[in-house]
């Protein structure tokens, strides 16, 4: 790596693809990412914050930590925080996130899971499940 990149890297400066570019193949981000180019594959920047520029046009799906579409994208999204389309923003795939903002004039077309809280153990009082508060016996 060098010394340039690590300190982009460690300073939290994103990466940037820029308008004019265009890439076929898969993406694996360290660091935050801003697409104002074109991408046709994968990208995985699952840690970090993925934005589609208003240039951008991306046919690929994506795992990232957060996601904001200003631009046009085909593909699913995976985001473990808030996934936002703009007004200027398209998505046509299926979404799984933590939250989502749709502003006013945005396109989106596909279906939509909402992920309210980690995949926790169930609770267990006395050796017995208990679900909304309520003790559950023999899978009731």
């Amino acid at each position: 790596m060098s010394e340039l990149t690590k300190q982009s890297r460690d300073a939290g400066i994103p990466a940037i693809i820029g308008r004019g570019t265009t890439i076929i193949g898969s993406i694996h981000s360290g660091q935050d990412l801003i697409l104002d180019g074109e991408l046709e594959g994968e990208l995985d920047g699952e840690n970090r914050s993925l934005t589609i520029g208003p240039h951008g046009k991306v046919t690929a799906n994506a795992k990232a930590r957060e996601v904001d579409i200003q631009g046009n994208m085909t593909g699913n999204i995976q985001s473990s925080g808030k996934t936002c389309i703009r007004s200027s923003g398209s998505l046509v795939g299926d979404v799984v996130t933590r939250g989502i903002v749709i502003e006013n004039g945005a396109v989106f077309k596909g279906n939509l899971e909402i992920l309210t809280r980690p995949n926790l153990a169930p609770e267990v009082r006395n050796g017995t499940e208990v679900k909304n508060g309520a003790e559950v016996k023999n899978g009731e």
